[in-house]
């Protein structure tokens, strides 16, 4: 019997354990999910770092990967050069970031006209994204504050460490009144590499430690893979489509 499709609020905040676990390609896959439903998507990257100016970032990933559809819009908001955390690569730049509140009004714009946002994160929950020290958690709670429903999605790495990770992430989450819907894998070793004994049991105890289902496992690779290949893969790496 096919699963139930997952529910999803307005806005759905795609954030990480650390850098560089799979957040855009799980993005990507979150993406691909709702436009096989029919959805219209706005996909948002509120700062997108170590890009220069006419380069491709992070939504250009999630473009490539879903294909070109008039059913998505892509929103960033702040590109710095330095491969750095936002804060810090502004600061290098002696650029101020605007509050992450200056960017509900957009967002609440978006939720009109889409049945989901997704917003990006950038590295972890608690990287500060403005000047002020505001991170993308502040964003989503000031979201809700305004009435929008929005709810966090973690991406974890599969490996040993995850599950202090994932759990300090869900309780920051849970502290700030967040929702947490699951949490998703985003690298799984595909062969001829295989997962070692840690991140078997990971598998089983990432729920339980983040209080949340385990929405789906990414394999390894994924983001290389072209559009029409990592479409037709997602209702296989995503529990519930």
């Amino acid at each position: 019997m096919p699963a139930d499709p997952i529910s999803l609020p307005a806005v759905v905040i795609v954030t990480g354990t650390s850098t560089g676990v799979g957040k855009t390609v799980a993005t990507a896959a979150l993406t691909a999910m709702l436009l096989a439903r029919g959805s219209r998507v706005a996909v948002v990257k509120p700062a997108q770092t170590g890009v220069g100016p006419g380069e491709p970032g992070d939504l250009d990933e999630v473009c490539r990967l879903v294909g070109e559809s008039d059913r998505v819009t892509y929103r960033e908001f702040v590109r710095l050069g330095d491969p750095l955390a936002p804060a810090a690569a502004a600061r290098r730049e002696g650029v101020d970031l605007p509050p992450v509140a200056a960017w509900v009004g957009t967002i609440t714009e978006l939720v009109g006209t889409h049945d989901v946002v997704l917003i990006e994160g950038a590295g972890g929950l608690l990287v500060e994204l403005d000047s002020r020290g505001g991170t993308l958690a502040d964003l989503a709670a000031a979201l809700r504050y305004k009435g929008i429903s929005a709810a966090a999605v973690i991406v974890a790495s599969p490996g040993l460490g995850t599950l202090n990770h994932t759990a300090l992430t869900a309780e920051a989450l849970a502290r700030r009144g967040i929702p947490l819907l699951g949490v998703i894998v985003g690298t799984w070793p595909q062969p001829p590499h295989i997962p070692d004994l840690a991140m078997t049991e990971n598998l089983a105890d990432l729920p339980r430690c983040a209080d949340a289902p385990l929405l789906g496992v990414l394999p390894d690779g994924a983001g290389s893979l072209s559009a029409a290949a990592f479409c037709a893969g997602v209702p296989d790496w995503l529990v519930v489509t």
